[in-house]
């Protein structure tokens, strides 16, 4: 078993240059010019926030590719992979668009075309930036019905999200049922999770099955152990922390139940 990449979360781009692997929000790196000093940064789009604050994104897919292109083109920053503008699907997601899951899905798949669109116009032909499709549910059915909706965009081996998971990371068990219903399906997709903590870290399972993780969980422990939720030395320590565990032998695990049980 090969130990996940793991991007540290944060929100200040000029503490890039401590890490090695970050994940950073495009609107953090709105304006910047002075170039972020990361050996490999994956762009988020800010869809959590946007759609927990607004209940829809305030920004089209055309400003995100001009500023992806943007970052690129003057070297701002070293982008490994932009992810797609997705649509989460918990309960209180869907409560704050008023859309369904498969509403949610399906706009997810859409933004992600239309980021491709606009990425190669810009760029006059193929964009060299890689993009991160999101996978979008809640129960593992929902999961699979998005790779049948994404199709052959869904490449092999391709670097893909899965989304609706972060909320999970009390339970990991509940975790390694999503991955292990999108590996059963698609073995060869190369699975990235979206705020997944160090507890659920500790879960072998979700450790065997995910490519790359990226957490920004130390912000928050540290602001309720009243300390500066905002310092680079508090990611470092969790970073540390997250590459001790991720290192970890591997150890037997059981997997969960058939996707025709209960999901």
């Amino acid at each position: 078993m090969v130990a996940p990449l793991f991007f540290i979360g944060l929100h200040q781009p000029s503490d890039g240059k401590r890490f090695q692997r970050a994940c950073i929000s495009w609107r953090r790196l709105a304006k910047r010019k002075r170039a972020v000093g990361c050996g490999e940064v994956i762009i988020d789009s800010g869809a959590f926030t946007e759609l927990a604050r607004h209940g829809a994104y305030r920004h089209g897919v055309g400003e995100y590719a001009a500023e992806l292109h943007r970052l690129h083109t003057q070297s701002v920053v070293r982008i490994v992979i932009a992810v797609a503008q997705d649509y989460m699907c918990e309960p209180f997601m869907l409560a704050k668009t008023g859309l369904t899951i498969e509403d949610h899905q399906r706009l997810t798949v859409e933004r992600y075309d239309a980021l491709l669109v606009e990425l190669n116009r810009l760029f006059g032909g193929e964009s060299p930036l890689a993009v991160m499709p999101v996978l979008q549910g809640y129960a593992r059915a929902d999961y699979l019905r998005h790779i049948d909706m994404y199709g052959a965009r869904l490449k092999p081996e391709m670097w893909v999200g899965v989304g609706s998971v972060c909320k999970r990371n009390g339970d990991p068990a509940r975790i390694v049922e999503v991955l292990a219903a999108i590996k059963a399906a698609r073995p060869d997709l190369n699975l990235h999770g979206f705020g997944i903590k160090l507890t659920a870290l500790g879960h072998p399972g979700v450790r065997e099955l995910l490519f790359s993780a990226d957490s920004m969980a130390w912000s928050d422990a540290a602001r309720k152990q009243g300390r500066n939720g905002n310092c680079w030395t508090e990611a470092a320590r969790y970073s540390d922390a997250v590459g001790r565990v991720i290192a970890l032998p591997p150890v037997p695990w059981q997997m969960p139940l058939p996707l025709s049980e209960p999901a």
